[in-house]
């Protein structure tokens, strides 16, 4: 059940969906947004992670709803908007956070699966997400998308090529949402974290020190910036580095 949100803070009383939730930067974006008084729906596969998660969501004096979901099953993102909608009747934010790096290895040496599945999580349900979730958006007084970019996206990676064409796909896909929202009262943006302390990070670097890059709690606050209500950027990437 759905539990209304309680105590006070710049995000007092608003809705906040985070994919990607259980672990690393989704995590620590959760606790920022608890910290300041938002609702939290925690959407992530792992069940374990998301009540260890809820746990340190209660004890910044929040409430989260725990949704375990594979991203990759599409009509269950259609079937979280309609529960939400039923609810709410609004959602004031959305940080699509979900991601994962594939393998690193030449274009034509990427096995179709792997393919298939990097593009299935960081692009389409990113836009199914914006088809669930942009009704419920613009039913808020100050609706807020946030998206997780790399700078894989852009320029020349050699052996990144699944996973840079599918954040440049979705670099793509935010910037036209954004363009088409211009007249709403929606902000929707990018947020490139940079080197990160994740389990990402170390699979695609696997000899560098974790201990020489910030962690997700030291990022986390680049989002809260953009969810506030106050926030008039848009269609931005908001670069961590």
């Amino acid at each position: 059940m759905l539990v209304k949100p309680t105590g006070a803070g710049r995000l007092a009383g608003r809705i906040a969906l985070v994919t990607g939730a259980s672990r690393g930067l989704g995590a620590a974006v959760a606790k920022c947004f608890a910290a300041e008084g938002a609702h939290l729906v925690l959407v992530a596969r792992t069940v374990g992670g998301l009540e260890e998660l809820d746990d340190a969501v209660q004890a910044l004096g929040s409430s989260a709803t725990l949704v375990p979901l594979d991203l990759k099953e599409f009509d269950q993102i259609d079937r979280l908007g309609a529960a939400l909608y039923e609810r709410y009747k609004k959602l004031d934010i959305l940080v699509g956070n979900a991601g994962m790096l594939g393998t690193l290895t030449p274009m034509g040496h990427i096995d179709p699966p792997v393919w298939d599945e990097v593009m299935a999580l960081n692009v389409t349900a990113n836009w199914r997400l914006i088809r669930s979730m942009d009704p419920l958006l613009r039913q808020s007084d100050a609706g807020r998308a946030i998206f997780v970019t790399s700078g894989a996206g852009a320029g020349v990676h050699p052996y990144w090529g699944a996973y840079a064409a599918s954040k440049a796909a979705l670099e793509s896909i935010v910037r036209s949402y954004a363009g088409e929202m211009t007249k709403t009262k929606v902000r929707i943006n990018l947020i490139d974290p940079g080197p990160v302390r994740t389990a990402m990070r170390a699979q695609a670097f696997p000899g560098e020190d974790p201990l020489k890059l910030r962690t997700p709690d030291e990022i986390a606050p680049y989002f809260l910036e953009l969810a506030l209500p106050d926030c008039a950027r848009m269609g931005e990437v908001v670069r961590c580095y």
